[in-house]
């Protein structure tokens, strides 16, 4: 098997690291391959099988209590009142890594992410998403991430580091954005 690496993000100082690096579990790969030829020893081959018929299943269902049995089979924390839209993946290597708050929207087509395979090794990290978070259309959330509470995440965002509670995000990769209020339009801002 792999043992766990200390090593820092490449090309990242530690200062200027996203705290998800802190939360993720590194696995150094031997060889000249890239760690995705590795996958089978990272996790066994009828568990990834098990997991990517139920994900294909979760992909197509329309029954959004359908959704939220298979995701709780796959092992992940399902909050009351979870909306899994179509076509939205969760991690197939590491679904059980997925915790989801209550009321949470998952879009049409978004991908929650527990892994990376790198080229000399890869990574393993949660992914957590707060009270009535809203993931947008084709976003992807990156390992280790945490999303707060009442957090919003664009269409087709790409979220590598921590959102805040009821902060929106948008953009690759995301960055806050500021919101226009009624006060805003009020003024003339």
């Amino acid at each position: 098997m792999f043992k766990p690496v200390a090593v820092d993000p490449r090309g990242v100082s530690d200062d200027d690291a996203p705290a998800r690096y802190d939360r993720l579990e590194r696995h150094e790969t031997p060889g000249a391959r890239n760690s995705l030829w590795h996958w089978r020893e990272a996790k066994p081959l009828p568990e990834v099988v098990r997991n990517y018929l139920v994900v294909w299943l979760l992909r197509v269902s329309p029954s959004l209590a359908a959704k939220t049995t298979l995701l709780s089979a796959l092992g992940a924390e399902v909050g009351e009142g979870v909306a899994w839209g179509l076509e939205a993946t969760p991690d197939v290597f590491w679904p059980e890594r997925i915790s989801l708050g209550a009321d949470v929207i998952v879009g049409y087509d978004a991908t929650i992410l527990c892994h990376e395979f790198l080229q000399d090794e890869y990574r393993v990290g949660d992914v957590v998403v707060g009270d009535r978070a809203m993931i947008g259309a084709g976003a992807v959330i990156l390992p280790g991430v945490e999303v707060g509470a009442d957090a919003q995440i664009a269409a087709n965002s790409l979220v590598a580091e921590d959102v805040p509670p009821g902060t929106t995000v948008a953009g690759v990769p995301a960055e806050p954005v500021a919101r226009e209020t009624d006060a805003d339009v009020e003024t003339g801002r």
